[in-house]
């Protein structure tokens, strides 16, 4: 399965994308610090290749998208999961930071499958997009405001692209507590926090149980995503949820 993996360069998306390749998928993994996505392709193997992608910029998605699909013959498979969670309350958050939440969870989003639908058409192909626990199965969080309405944004805009694009399969993945893999594998989600004003906020996720109290294995997620890309084209997986088990 040739596949797209977009924010590949740590995190989840850096997991989803090796992990792919470890099962049999032939990727190309796209991000801006193309230094990390260099270490990445080398870990996912032979035939993973490494694609400059800032996802801010249309002509930039564009351009990584054309490059995959001429080193890879086209494209069966697309995997967006870059996403920025500013700490901040509601009132404080300024302009700057929800268009930086907007750029990268929502708009980026778009772009790339903007520019990736012709070949997917093409293919019979998927798209799947992870989103999170705190846009649908629970209330927003205190103090990532951003976070929760723009990936709510993103969960009604993959619903419209599946509307404009039935011959597509456009599938959610929303993703409880999981912390990634080792090294650059770890989530960078709370990189930048206000460290005090996340330890006045953790009690009160805490209190509304909002946190599961345990993580997910990564590699759970990775199995997942990687089902909903071998789902064939007669059927489709609109969302699919993936949570880590509450302590009994």
């Amino acid at each position: 399965m040739r596949t797209v993996v977009v924010g590949a360069s740590s995190g989840l998306g850096r997991c989803i994308g090796i992990g792919l390749a470890r099962r049999g998928a032939t990727v190309a993994l796209m991000a801006r610090r193309h230094a990390r996505l260099v270490d990445a392709a080398k870990e996912a193997g032979d035939g993973a290749l490494a694609i400059p992608c800032d996802v801010t910029d249309a002509s930039s998605c564009q351009a990584a998208v054309e490059e995959a699909v001429r080193a890879l013959g086209g494209i069966d498979a697309l995997v967006y999961t870059p996403a920025i969670g500013p700490l901040s309350r509601l009132a404080d958050i300024d302009a700057g930071t929800w268009r930086r939440a907007f750029d990268t969870n929502v708009i980026g989003a778009s772009l790339v499958t903007a520019a990736a639908v012709p070949h997917l058409r093409a293919s019979g192909g998927v798209a799947a997009y992870l989103s999170s626990v705190i846009a649908s199965l629970t209330p927003p969080w205190p103090g990532l405001a951003a976070y929760a309405v723009s990936k709510a944004a993103l969960d009604k805009l993959v619903e419209a692209w599946q509307a404009e694009h039935p011959d597509i399969g456009f599938t959610r993945v929303i993703v409880g507590d999981c912390a990634g893999g080792e090294g650059a594998s770890m989530t960078e989600f709370n990189a930048g926090w206000d460290l005090e004003l996340a330890a006045e906020l953790y009690p009160v996720w805490m209190t509304r149980q909002y946190l599961s109290g345990s993580l997910m294995e990564v590699d759970e997620l990775v199995r997942v995503v990687d089902m909903v890309l071998r789902c064939g084209a007669s059927a489709s997986i609109p969302t699919v949820a993936v949570t880590p088990r509450r302590p009994g």
